[in-house]
């Protein structure tokens, strides 16, 4: 949990946030982990700050409470630059909360998977920025123990460390137990792993790998298991090959495997800042070392990171909280979209002579890549290669290819055997399944791992990436996340749907594609909550002989689950652009309505139309807050959907034949009533023939 996110980009505040927390004001959302939620907040001349809220279940245990007091009291002490200082805090508040600066710009990881390695003076500001940050954490008598990418900002004038001393509070890995391994593999120590030993040492091998992982790209114990990862930090050589001479020396110090042999951080700092200082045109007496407080402006002058797009963050608007920054998405988590809701939708209440996927319909798919296509029958999600001034859809577009309805129409002696058989799949089919075997199994492991983090992508939820199983006996395979303990509901909800779809979608391709062959034809959708966890929760299940969309009478319908997934941020620039127009073509499209007379009213909040994505069954969403009552009537509401849909569709239609990464082609339109009820579910449609 730290301030890391899309750059000054705040979600809208969920039903029950508060909107004081301290001195500071609260404006909307960060972000939320496992441990507590990150709020955006605002001291009273403007500042923009953090404010992290530890959840209840953590701040009932005494032990958990105890070491955040102290990691608390440390961090107070903690100054200098490329830091983010902690502002105010309380412990013993009933839900204990933290507040430190705002610190805007993308984090390592993001950065470097976006724009490659840092190079030059960049380079050399980072090892130095870096180092500085840890002599000064280490001087104040704090540990920092989670030294990675996730917790290193690149912000406008330079690196930022996040997290020194509290975020092992705040995410539950701060406190060693007996038994039990923290920490992120590749980061870890080999003295952590040989002892549970986590001093300074430990910081400063991990800093070793950061500014290798920023010189190549490339993580330096490479990837894969845990215990392979572990394997070669305590006995392998790293990968450094890139690394810039000058500084291969200190990072193969720091790297080094006994914890003696490594540099102190003060040292490494002030070697790092000379050579920082040769790169720069003008020298700041590199022979005498720079002092402290000038160890930024050297980092500054030489760094060369653009400034992120960062505006500037408005209190809510007290007739609504719908839009926080963007003008564009929805205000909070929708009532009524429990969890079940998808599962309940996914088993019944469709029309089973049609199904839920006709043939021409674009299939459902993840807004941000090319729809679901087929390698050897297996469902995929293949990124688009757009031509200079876009492409124009054609009938053999892949996001028009139709997910199988009934895959096994027709089929005699078909291989998967249980079609119908409703029965919940139990715990143990789950720790009886198996990792992918044949090159089949392997196919579509890649294409439901590919389909789900496609679409969570799109709300800022691709760290939840699934683990693919197979159950031969049961016929079943298993879509399984986590280990995240306390996962909001909100992230849990998005993950079921994004599993169902993502598994029915690839195993209905590969019946039709092989029905004689392929015996997986049901799937299940499970949350792990720790590591080893022997009876996962189990979210959802279903089998891909039974249609993967929601139709009635042979028209796709919308639904709760789709309409709550719509309700959360879009991180996709494509979205957020065509739900502004389409935001304000409604708008306008209403307001002319209301002008000619119809016997149509204003709305009383300016505010009160909505719109927002659902990227698992590529639908958007409109809904009114009807707060005056102006669609009470059957006649205003099928006004107002007209107006949606004759308004919208024109958008999404021209996106989809102008962008072909575009894959929203649906509609739903919902009105919320006065009462604070249910929202009700107007119409639904499709905008391609």
């Amino acid at each position: 949990m730290s301030t890391a996110g899309s750059p000054g980009r705040v979600q809208p505040a969920r039903p029950g946030d508060p909107s004081r927390i301290g001195p500071y004001r609260i404006i909307g959302r960060l972000g939320a982990g496992g441990m507590g939620t990150v709020h955006a907040g605002l001291t009273a001349d403007g500042l923009r700050v953090a404010v992290k809220v530890i959840h209840p279940a953590q701040a009932e245990d005494p032990e958990f409470r105890a070491r955040f007091r102290r990691e608390v009291q440390l961090s107070a002490r903690v100054q200098g630059p490329c830091l983010v200082p902690l502002l105010a805090a309380d412990p013993e508040a009933a839900a204990p909360w933290l507040a430190t600066a705002y610190a805007p710009g993308p984090t390592l990881n993001q950065y470097l998977a976006d724009h490659g390695p840092l190079t030059g003076g960049t380079l050399y500001a980072f090892a130095a920025g870096t180092a500085q940050a840890l002599a000064a954490i280490h001087a104040a008598g704090v540990v920092h123990r989670d030294v990675k990418p996730q917790n290193v900002i690149l912000g406008p004038a330079g690196p930022r460390v996040l997290d020194f001393g509290i975020a092992r509070a705040a995410d539950g890995t701060s406190v060693t137990r007996t038994g039990v391994m923290t920490g992120t593999p590749g980061w870890i120590s080999p003295e952590y792993y040989r002892t549970s030993t986590a001093g300074p040492e430990g910081d400063l091998f991990a800093w070793g790998a950061l500014v290798a992982h920023a010189a190549t790209g490339r993580l330096p114990f490479g990837v894969g298991a845990p215990d392979a990862v572990a394997f070669r930090v305590m006995s392998g050589e790293p990968d450094l090959d890139g690394v810039p001479e000058a500084l291969l020396g200190l990072v193969r110090k720091a790297l080094a495997k006994e914890p003696a042999e490594r540099p102190a951080a003060a040292s490494l700092a002030e070697e790092c800042t000379r050579l920082l200082a040769g790169q720069a045109t003008q020298v700041l007496d590199a022979a005498a070392g720079a002092e402290p407080t000038r160890v930024g402006e050297l980092v500054t002058a030489q760094w060369h990171i653009p400034a992120p797009d960062d505006p500037t963050w408005h209190p809510p608007a007290a007739s609504s909280r719908r839009r926080a920054l963007l003008a564009v998405l929805v205000a909070a988590v929708l009532v009524g979209a429990s969890a079940g809701g998808a599962l309940a939708l996914r088993t019944g209440g469709h029309d089973d002579s049609v199904g839920r996927g006709a043939a021409g319909h674009a299939t459902a798919g993840p807004a941000g890549a090319s729809a679901t296509t087929r390698a050897g029958g297996a469902a995929h999600v293949t990124p688009p290669s757009p031509t200079p001034g876009g492409t124009t859809a054609s009938p053999t577009d892949p996001r028009r290819v139709a997910i199988p309805v009934d895959p096994l129409a027709g089929i005699s002696g078909p291989a998967f055997t249980r079609a119908g058989d409703e029965s919940e799949p139990t715990t143990d089919e789950w720790r009886a399944s198996a990792a992918a075997s044949t090159a089949q199994e392997r196919a579509v492991e890649r294409a439901v791992r590919a389909d789900v983090t496609a679409m969570l992508a799109t709300k800022h939820m691709d760290f939840m990436t699934p683990t693919v199983t197979f159950n031969k006996r049961a016929q079943t395979v298993m879509v399984t996340g986590g280990p995240v303990s306390q996962l909001p509901d909100d992230d849990q909800g998005m993950f079921e749907r994004a599993g169902e779809m993502a598994a029915c979608t690839a195993l209905a391709h590969r019946l039709q594609d092989e029905p004689r062959a392929w015996p997986y034809g049901r799937y299940v959708v499970a949350w792990r909550h720790v590591d080893g966890d022997p009876e996962p929760d189990v979210l959802g299940f279903g089998e891909a002989t039974d249609g993967c969309l929601t139709r009635i009478a042979g028209q796709w319908q919308g639904d709760q689950g789709g309409l709550a997934a719509a309700g959360i941020p879009s991180s996709d620039k494509a979205e957020i652009r065509v739900a502004d127009a389409a935001d304000k073509a409604i708008t306008a499209e209403w307001n002319s309505r209301i002008a000619q007379g119809d016997g149509l009213a204003p709305f009383s909040d300016r505010n009160a139309i909505s719109l927002g994505f659902d990227p698992v069954e590529r639908a958007a969403y409109v809904w009114a807050r009807d707060t005056n009552e102006v669609l009470v009537g059957r006649a205003q509401r099928d006004n107002f959907q007209d107006a949606v849909s004759k308004t919208l569709c024109p958008k999404l239609t021209a996106e989809f034949h102008r962008n072909p990464s575009w894959n929203y082609t649906r509609w739903s339109v919902a009105v919320y009533e006065p009462d604070g009820s249910d929202p009700e579910l107007v119409r639904s449609g499709e905008c391609l023939p």
